[in-house]
């Protein structure tokens, strides 16, 4: 069955799930103009579907808007703006873009020419049929654009701090996922029966030394980016740990968990697969979740490494700090409970 049905059920998840282009993305803006041309360049964003403007109060607020990852891009209009347009003094448009996924930041890039195309330019004046032709720049105005935290777009940025978090579920994932299995096969399982440890000192004693070598792991692997294709560390050291002691858990746990439901080490491991596959395409470490249908996307939300990836990208790239991450931070602590309790419940000290 299990052979039958799991890559079934994978072919049909990816056929829906995996799209590379994305749609309404979003687009903090800070206009201190307020006056006609500003909001045709909105407007102009807004028509073309591919970037959705959302006002915000303060160029800090844009800031923090990208940082904590609730906008991708942010365009800020000077309050200078149309007066200088109409004086044909070329002002300036700042356009902010998360680097931190390049092939996103690419595209929001080039979506961005809509706005630098002629005809549209023209379009920002008003001219009197009746009066002289208007003569206008070149270039009526200047868009500058500001690539943060990874200005390069440099692929290894994006993608080694996914693979901490991807090693670490493969590493936890199959080791946990064989420890109850192991057990019941090689008989030991009746030995621990006949002791006076309880189910939750049992599945703790089980997960405590897999997550020791996901912790060295983890840190060898960080080191190894960092030293190797000089990833950065923006953030906190201890935030990084922080991070670690929340996610390497909840890994565990759910490892444990598949072994309770497994009969034979092999079913084992093909459970782990049918995680890590999905794991891999539906968290956001090759594909945007933004791009993820909206009827596949609530299944992102399940998959733990899907909130350690914004932990992580948001640590070493953006320099984020506990302030910023408690969303996924508390929700990887929830995994982490609900996967020890549900192992628990599910442990049965009694001889099979």
């Amino acid at each position: 069955m299990f052979i039958f049905v799991f890559p079934v059920a994978l072919v049909i998840l990816f056929g829906f799930a995996l799209r590379l282009q994305l749609h309404d993305v979003t687009m903090a803006v800070y206009d201190q103009d307020r006056q006609f041309p500003s909001m045709m360049v909105k407007d102009r964003f807004d028509r073309e579907g591919y970037l959705v403007p959302v006002e915000v109060g303060s160029l800090k607020e844009l800031r923090e808007w990208i940082d904590t990852g609730k906008a991708r891009a942010g365009l800020h209009i000077p309050a200078d703006f149309s007066a200088k347009l109409i004086e044909n003094q070329q002002p300036h448009l700042t356009l902010y873009i998360d680097g931190t996924m390049p092939t996103i930041a690419l595209a929001i890039d080039n979506k961005s020419g809509t706005i630098r195309q002629s005809d549209f330019e023209r379009s920002l004046y008003f001219e009197d049929p009746d009066g002289p032709e208007k003569i206008l720049a070149d270039d009526p105005f200047k868009l500058d654009v500001v690539t943060l935290y990874n200005p390069d777009l440099i692929d290894a940025w994006f993608f080694l701090p996914a693979i901490v978090g991807l090693l670490i579920l493969q590493v936890g994932l199959i080791l946990t996922s064989t420890a109850v299995v192991h057990e019941k096969e090689s008989g030991t399982l009746e030995q621990i029966i006949v002791t006076p440890v309880s189910k939750l000192g049992f599945i703790l004693g089980k997960i405590g030394p897999y997550a020791a070598v996901s912790f060295a792991d983890f840190y060898l692997i960080v080191f190894v980016a960092h030293l190797l294709f000089h990833v950065p560390m923006a953030g906190s050291q201890w935030t990084l740990l922080a991070s670690a002691l929340v996610y390497i858990p909840s890994v565990a746990g759910l490892g444990l968990l598949i072994s309770t439901f497994a009969e034979t080490q092999q079913q084992a491991i093909f459970l782990s697969v049918f995680i890590l596959l999905p794991s891999v395409l539906l968290s956001g470490f090759i594909f945007p979740v933004d791009a993820i249908p909206w009827l596949i996307r609530p299944l992102s939300y399940l998959i733990p490494l899907t909130y350690f990836l914004e932990i992580i990208r948001g640590v070493m790239l953006k320099g984020s700090g506990l302030v910023d991450l408690w969303s996924p931070f508390l929700v990887l602590a929830g995994f982490t409970v609900a996967f020890v309790w549900a192992c628990a419940y599910r442990f049965r000290k009694t001889l099979p």
